[in-house]
């Protein structure tokens, strides 16, 4: 929730851009606006996966540095 104080309205709305893209609903919107097919849905999520699994073992690497 976004809370306009003393009519900075230009302020909330940048808050309020922000916390969406954190949330990942800029995206989602992005993806569902039109139909998708399963080949390409196929690829997306093996790509998200790909990109999940290489954070983790970044994590993973840097956790055994320190």
């Amino acid at each position: 929730m976004i809370k306009v104080y003393e009519n900075q309205i230009e302020k909330a709305i940048k808050a309020l851009k922000r916390q969406m893209a954190k949330e990942g609903l800029l995206k989602e919107l992005k993806r569902r606006s039109c139909y998708e097919k399963p080949c390409v849905k196929r690829k997306r999520k093996q790509k998200e996966a790909r990109k999940k699994r290489l954070k983790a073992q970044r994590a993973a690497v840097s956790y055994l540095y320190y």
